[in-house]
């Protein structure tokens, strides 16, 4: 689980040469760092960060997200045990909601993966997802490249919920995998055109017990809703499976599919997906970055107050304040 050292340049960072050796305590310490919004931070992050990019990209990079209580956790734990028994390592990056009061994670991951988090394979880090939309924090992506630098051959991005905001992690993975509860009716119609669209893999958990008969209608009723959308992957149809994370039952068959997906979008089809996926990441970076910069700036922050009560009130539409926020912002 460790990467080969390649460097001896007394300037590079003093995390990078233990962090490229699989060191747990350098590799947490990294993640903090590029998590930081202190500019000094963030600076010192993007020297790591470019270091450590020859050393990334050759994990399998998944994506898995579901309603909160369809047992994403437990079903990570089974899965990403199994994955251990096979000699796999396995980093998962696990994204919680935030308080709105401190702003910190308010689940923690790590509490309901306990088994898990002690084995020495495997690494599993909360996050809060904080103001950013899509489910995953603002700097998932770049955790992503340290647990790679870092010889972990897997990841898993859990995220905090499903919905048309919480896609955003099917722009940053190989493969992503939707997790439902048994349903029917009513209840698949209302979910059918939203997230499973982009889902490459449809999991029914908790297929046991006396929702054994219910998931496995389920599963047929999403495999037949699939047929009539587009599949989001080049080269594969989308599956659908039944499994039960309470008695594991189905689980380490999803990296069946995983391995099936691989083989048969291929290399170059990954590549290309990822190719795409920094394109994107590239320009939603100059989005955020400029929407921080606008609001640290000592023009905009005089005119801020002013202008949201002008809002509320009725006395200006949002796009004529945002037009005085920007101009403020160019000096004009």
């Amino acid at each position: 689980m460790s990467a080969s050292v390649a460097t001896s340049d007394s300037s590079a960072d003093p995390l990078l040469a233990p962090l490229l050796a699989g060191d747990r305590r350098a590799l947490a310490q990294a993640i903090t760092l590029i998590e930081s919004t202190r500019i000094d931070h963030r600076e010192r992050a993007d020297a790591l960060l470019a270091a450590v990019l020859p050393h990334s990209g050759k994990s399998v990079r998944l994506g898995i997200t579901g309603v909160p209580g369809v047992g994403k956790s437990t079903l990570i734990e089974r899965f990403g045990l199994s994955l251990l028994e096979q000699g796999r390592s396995l980093a998962v990056l696990a994204i919680d909601p935030s308080s709105k009061r401190g702003g910190g994670s308010i689940l923690g991951d790590k509490t309901r993966m306990e088994e898990l988090s002690r084995k020495h394979a495997a690494f599993i880090r909360p996050s809060p997802a904080g103001i950013t939309l899509g489910g995953v924090a603002r700097r998932t992506r770049e955790a992503m490249l340290l647990v790679e630098a870092a010889g972990f051959d897997t990841v898993i991005v859990e995220t905090v919920g499903v919905g048309q905001s919480e896609t955003a992690v099917a722009d940053m993975v190989d493969m992503f995998i939707v997790l439902l509860l048994p349903a029917g009716g009513d209840d698949l119609q209302g979910i059918k055109r939203g997230v499973i669209e982009l889902a490459d893999l449809i999991v029914v958990n908790k297929a046991d017990g006396d929702l054994k008969a219910t998931a496995k209608r389920s599963a047929s009723d999403y495999q037949h809703a699939l047929r009539m959308l587009r599949s989001p992957t080049v080269g594969w149809t989308p599956e659908v499976m039944t499994s039960s994370a309470q008695t594991g039952e189905g689980v380490a068959e999803i990296w069946q599919v995983v391995e099936r997906f691989n083989k048969a979008v291929g290399e170059k089809g990954i590549a290309r997906r990822r190719a795409e996926q920094a394109r994107a990441w590239m320009w939603n970076e100059v989005g955020e970055t400029l929407l921080a910069e606008l609001r640290r700036h000592p023009e905009v922050r005089k005119l801020v107050g002013g202008l949201e009560r002008e809002v509320e009130a009725g006395r200006a539409t949002p796009a004529a304040a945002a037009r005085r926020m920007l101009a403020a912002f160019h000096g004009r």
